[in-house]
């Protein structure tokens, strides 16, 4: 199990982004949280097989139809006790 932090730039807030991010870790099997940050940006906590992980950061990049993603930050973390991807209040 791997786990990664991404914040995702752009216009990603307003846009259904943390709800379609929550739908596609749940599709992946990951664990984790995703939320809006007041600096304007999303960031997420992923965790669980590398391949599935990676498969959503893959993801970030685009996001949902509205999205318009300028950039995504990607730093390894540590595992939590996360059992499922949540969808957290902005922070």
């Amino acid at each position: 199990m791997i786990a990664r932090l991404v914040r995702i730039h752009g216009r990603v807030q307003g846009v259904g982004y943390r709800y379609a991010m929550e739908d596609q870790a749940q599709l992946l099997g990951l664990a984790g949280w995703v939320r809006n940050r007041l600096d304007g940006t999303v960031e997420a906590h992923a965790q669980g097989p590398a391949d599935a992980v990676q498969a959503l950061v893959d993801w970030a990049h685009q996001g949902p139809p509205h999205a318009q993603v300028s950039k995504v930050e990607v730093t390894d973390t540590s595992p939590t006790h996360e059992t499922r991807f949540l969808r957290l209040p902005t922070a």
